[in-house]
């Protein structure tokens, strides 16, 4: 059985910045039984240890630079300037796990989705609500492709 882990971050309370954490929540209701979900409001050293154990890992994050409604794409290891900071980013993420466990961490790619306004007290916005949906069913046929 492939073992996907969905690995959510972001803020609930900065608007958009939520778009990680709600579709890891919608996922989590599907109870799939391939897919382990996971969320935060950032990434953390403490995470490497939860990398372990699957075949592919997908970061989830609203970005308000990238294209609508989402992007895809690969991440590599990578000593970056977050190494050392109070939140990491996805690629410092698995270069932490390759000096913890000395191999590489299983595939890894970024889903970013778009989001606009990141205001603290916002709700989310109409147009990062109709991009998250499209990452969700996007999600959902990747799963279908690899069940």
């Amino acid at each position: 059985m492939f073992k996907l882990l969905l690995f959510g971050y972001g803020n609930p309370g900065r608007g958009d910045d939520a778009l990680g954490p709600l579709l890891i929540e919608h996922m989590n209701h599907l109870k799939l039984a391939d897919i382990t979900c996971l969320v935060d409001m950032q990434l953390l050293i403490e995470h490497a240890t939860d990398l372990a154990g699957f075949d592919q890992i997908i970061f989830v994050d609203a970005d308000m630079s990238c294209r609508e409604p989402f992007e895809f794409s690969p991440v590599r290891a990578a000593k970056d300037s977050s190494y050392t900071s109070h939140a990491l980013t996805p690629a410092a993420l698995l270069f932490i796990y390759l000096r913890i466990y000395q191999h590489a961490a299983p595939p890894a790619f970024l889903l970013r989705i778009r989001g606009y306004h990141f205001e603290l007290g916002n709700p989310l916005s109409t147009r990062a609500s109709v991009n998250l949906e499209a990452a969700i069913k996007q999600i959902q046929q990747w799963h279908l492709q690899h069940a």
